[in-house]
């Protein structure tokens, strides 16, 4: 099995949904806590992990000490979506006017940037195989999207997105290329500082990339950026456990790459995952996909099931099956994104939505932390 760890963003706010930044509070009271640029979210990170039962104490500990923290700052709560769902998307509210890199995010980007997300961290140290990871997953990046598009409004209105945060992301730089191996990754890094449109390192905004301490030269680990905040932490395992497995077959067979299993050519291969993104962040599991290999057309949701099916006996065989199962529901009931807007065609209001979310998040994590991680602090 290989390590897992998460960076988790999540909005700060009231009961009611309205979203309140506290980050600037958080991060000189609470160890374990960094500020992103605006002030209204907050990250946290987990330490990896090859066991999943660590992984989803590793998810909730961190917010039961934030939920206890910020209650003593007054009503607030966690507030589940990846975007402003009831606003404020006209202002940024910076949460560290002295940073010169904040100063540049705000006025290259605005408040395009104030999302909610999840970031998955998979450990793979071979540098060639990390970049054929990174390759597999960039053509299938749409899929993991689908499965946790959670961010269908802003300011009080549906967007027409499902993931509304990744419909409008900047991405960074506009074209990334697939990485035909780690001397080619440094090689590009390297340029794109030269001319600016990467500010550093980390300015590599893109819905994965590989990462690692000193990059892009030491590199340890995939990290697959393009999902929306899973507020659900059995939902996000599963999604965790669907790339693990994923990750583990093309470990296992060296042929499973796009530069050679797929009748594109590399350059065609991103532009079609771009457009896979695209129809990801507006009709997420509905989206009508065009497969890598041989660009046949089919729905995210049977293209899921059909990597489900594929891969399961790779997880049934290294015990996380368990943990893959409950991907099942969300191909069957929806993703949150999806549930919000059938409540919303209904004719509920986002408020009302988002207010009945944050109150089953937090009884979802009530019922997770007493049954499993009876441990963790309250």
């Amino acid at each position: 099995m290989l390590s897992k760890g998460f960076e988790v963003e999540m909005y700060t706010g009231t009961a009611n949904g309205d979203i309140v930044g506290l980050s600037d509070k958080i991060v000189t009271s609470l160890d374990g806590f960094v500020r992103e640029p605006d002030n209204r979210n907050v990250e946290y990170t987990t330490d990896p992990s090859e066991s999943y039962d660590q992984l989803l104490c590793a998810l909730l500990q961190p917010r039961v000490k934030l939920r206890n923290y910020i209650k003593q700052l007054g009503e607030y709560t966690l507030i589940p979506g990846s975007s402003l769902s009831l606003g404020d998307s006209t202002r940024f509210f910076r949460s560290d006017p002295a940073n010169p890199y904040h100063d540049y995010i705000e006025q290259s980007y605005g408040t395009k940037v104030v999302t909610a997300s999840v970031h998955i961290n998979v450990g793979i140290s071979d540098l060639e195989l990390l970049m054929r990871a990174c390759r597999i997953i960039r053509v299938e990046a749409p899929l993991f999207l689908a499965l946790s598009a959670s961010s269908p409004f802003i300011d009080g209105k549906a967007t027409g997105y499902h993931s509304t945060r990744w419909g409008i992301f900047p991405q960074t730089p506009a074209y990334v290329p697939l990485f035909e191996s780690h001397a080619h990754h440094v090689q590009w890094v390297e340029s794109q500082l030269a001319a600016g449109t990467m500010q550093n390192v980390r300015h590599l905004w893109m819905s994965v990339r590989p990462n690692g301490d000193r990059r892009p030269y030491d590199l340890n680990r995939l990290e697959l950026r393009i999902c929306d905040l899973v507020i659900d932490p059995v939902a996000l395992l599963a999604i965790t456990a669907l790339l693990e497995a994923r990750l583990l077959q093309v470990i296992e067979n060296p042929h499973l790459d796009p530069l050679i299993q797929s009748e594109f050519s590399p350059e065609e291969l991103i532009s079609v995952s771009m457009a896979n993104e695209a129809a990801a962040a507006a009709t997420s599991l509905d989206a009508q996909l065009r497969h890598w290999q041989d660009g046949r057309t089919l729905s995210a949701r049977d293209w899921i099931h059909e990597i489900y099916q594929d891969v399961w006996p790779i997880a049934k065989q290294q015990g996380f099956a368990c943990f893959l199962s409950p991907l099942q529901k969300i191909l069957r009931e929806g993703n949150e994104a999806q549930q919000w807007l059938q409540l919303y065609a209904l004719g509920i209001s986002p408020r009302h939505i988002i207010s009945q979310a944050i109150d089953a998040a937090k009884e979802r994590e009530i019922e997770l932390e007493d049954k499993l991680c009876s441990s963790v602090a309250t």
